[in-house]
């Protein structure tokens, strides 16, 4: 008979919606639940009873928020009144569930939340998902209890905060590949192409120009799994008509851990997700950081595959269909350099990031006073 798990008290999570925040969010949620703590969402409107899993299975509380960056003056005017409305609305839901702390994910639907607990004086835990920290954390992290970091050296992270490395949580059954062998590929190819929340537009008009200029030899063993736009999967079809390869097109995978299992090359955009996952799989990868990133942060996600050769990154600038077909066919050609690349990618993937993460927040909840490093 299985014995109960203590109710050890209330934890509230505040996420934006985009996959970056709510990933990670969906594995502290896991964790923490397992542990036996009690869970709520803050989100905005967009968010509320729009998750999946854990977050779609706690409660949920939705409040007024808006972004401010790049937006006019009259938008800019109007989000700040939905920051301070969304703000109140926080602090009565704190005052009213009275959580041990708050773990703010970043995303502006996040800020009011945090913002709230700082006013009554809560324990904020921040989790930065990026090498380079978001806006919205950067002011919050001033007055965080501590800084949970997915990278080496956030920049922006304030010093007189205590930061911890965490990692970033990912999915367990893509964290469950990193014992997995790397198999060299032999009678069959298998390139993966993600191009994150947006699509990226720039896989759709290079990549199958890149593949069909590659050798007979090389096409006769690929096999490709892309994902695209919703809107480009019919234009993409038609480009790669005629060409004898073996491909699947979709705007969505819901088996990732299958294709990280089972593909030799990524060519991926350079998020956090994306990079954690990929190191956790020990998948070798061409990434394509989104030159549009604040603060190019996707650029700096990527550098630490890269300076462990464990990656190609490649600016967008650069990234052209001749350049990809030449590097493909040297890697197809090269194996060992692929098991090469596989194995520098695992040493520095950390597969327990929401163990890690979970562990920081109950160190900080039974800690007294904050401790700065």
């Amino acid at each position: 008979m299985n014995q109960k798990i203590k109710d050890k008290g209330l934890i509230i999570l505040t996420a934006g919606g985009t996959g970056g925040h709510v990933y990670p969010a969906e594995s502290l949620a896991e964790e923490l639940s397992k542990r036996g703590y009690r869970l709520m969402l803050v989100t905005d409107s967009r968010g509320q009873n729009n998750y999946k899993g854990k977050l779609g299975e706690i409660k949920n509380y939705a409040v007024l928020s808006g972004a401010l960056v790049g937006k006019s003056y009259f938008f800019k005017l109007k989000s700040l009144i939905k920051l301070a409305l969304g703000t109140l609305q926080s602090c009565l839901i704190l005052i009213k569930e009275k959580p041990l702390c708050v773990v703010g994910f970043g995303g502006y639907a996040s800020f009011p939340c945090a913002l709230a607990a700082i006013i009554l004086k809560k324990k904020l835990i921040i989790h930065e998902q990026n090498s380079v920290m978001s806006r919205t954390n950067r002011f919050l992290s001033q007055y965080a209890t501590c800084v949970a970091q997915s990278f080496n050296n956030v920049k922006y992270a304030p010093n007189h905060v205590k930061n911890v490395l965490t990692g970033m949580p990912i999915r367990q059954n893509i964290a469950a590949l990193h014992n997995k062998e790397y198999s060299l590929p032999q009678e069959r190819f298998q390139l993966l192409i993600l191009g994150g929340s947006q699509g990226a537009k720039i896989f759709t008009d290079v990549i199958p120009s890149a593949l069909s200029n590659l050798s007979s030899k090389a096409k006769k063993t690929l096999k490709v799994y892309q994902q695209c736009r919703q809107d480009d999967v019919d234009a993409l079809k038609k480009d790669y008509q005629g060409e004898k390869i073996d491909i699947t097109i979709k705007h969505f995978f819901d088996n990732m851990a299958e294709l990280y299992a089972s593909s030799h090359l990524i060519i991926s955009r350079a998020g956090a997700s994306s990079v954690s996952e990929i190191a956790a799989a020990g998948l070798p990868s061409i990434l394509v950081p989104l030159p549009t990133a604040a603060d190019d942060h996707q650029s700096k996600n990527a550098a630490e595959l890269e300076k462990n050769n464990a990656a190609i990154v490649i600016n967008q600038t650069n990234f052209t269909a001749e350049w990809l077909n030449q590097t493909l066919e040297e890697l197809i050609n090269n194996p060992q350099r692929l098991k090469t690349m596989s194995d520098a990618a695992k040493k520095i993937a950390i597969t327990n990031a929401a163990e890690r993460l979970a562990n920081t927040l109950e160190q900080e909840i039974i800690t007294p006073e904050k401790q700065d490093v």
